[in-house]
């Protein structure tokens, strides 16, 4: 099946139409209202300098449903002692620099290009991208970021530079988003790391069902960190 190489016009193919390995579409630009189409429609750029664009839809999808979050006893107790201060979207340009930079075992280079990074910033002032942040004082240590599409989650990436810094601002992340009603947090690809909270394997077709509902279901845009602020002391007494 022929990979689709995008036009000027802001459409994409449906994601059915996907290469076996997830790959959809060639091309296009990474301008809000594109990202936004596109992880509306089960769809996210993943690629790496020099390359074009590269639009994406797994099959399966790897599926965290917030209800489902689990948090083992050992991250639970350092959750309990609360090493880190906890914020959201006071430093999410700095964020993905560093979820760009951090290396990772098996992984050369980065697909956070430099112009991911500009197009998630301005997602970011559009108040559709956000982070949360993990502090050791005044040094930032672990943070990860996404996309709020509607009441959908979509998870990028997370970095730590501290043991547990980034398990901590995710599951933070998990339990703000679901106290905001959100139906299910896109993991994108399957990983070891997000298998043990809980995510799971979903076939394509399921999970654009239930991402059409998020989507429907809608959510104001708007900065996280007055209302991330309000809730982190019941987010800290929360279960799992």
């Amino acid at each position: 099946m022929p990979v689709h190489r995008l036009s000027r016009r802001l459409a994409f193919p449906h994601p059915s139409l996907a290469e076996p390995d997830g790959l959809l579409a060639v091309g296009g630009d990474l301008s809000l209202e594109r990202l936004v189409l596109a992880y509306s429609c089960g769809i996210f750029p993943w690629y790496s300098d020099p390359e074009p664009v590269l639009w994406w839809s797994p099959d399966p999808r790897f599926v965290l449903f917030p209800d489902q979050l689990r948090v083992g006893r050992t991250l639970r107790r350092t959750l309990r002692r609360a090493p880190h201060r906890l914020t959201a979207d006071t430093a999410f340009d700095e964020v993905v620099a560093r979820c760009a930079s951090v290396r990772r075992p098996g992984q050369r280079g980065t697909w956070i290009t430099a112009a991911m990074r500009q197009a998630y910033g301005e997602a970011h002032r559009h108040g559709i991208a956000h982070s949360v942040e993990a502090w050791a004082g005044e040094r930032l240590v672990g943070g990860a970021y996404g996309l709020e599409i509607g009441r959908a989650f979509c998870g990028e990436s997370m970095f730590a530079l501290e043991p547990d810094a980034s398990k901590v601002a995710f599951v933070h992340l998990v339990r703000f988003v679901r106290r905001r009603g959100a139906l299910l947090v896109d993991c994108q690809m399957e990983t070891e790391h997000l298998a043990r909270f809980g995510a799971v394997a979903v076939p394509r077709e399921d999970f654009l069902e239930r991402l059409g509902r998020a989507v429907e279901a809608g959510i104001s845009a708007g900065s996280w960190t007055e209302p991330f602020a309000e809730a982190l002391p019941h987010l800290a007494e929360e279960e799992p």
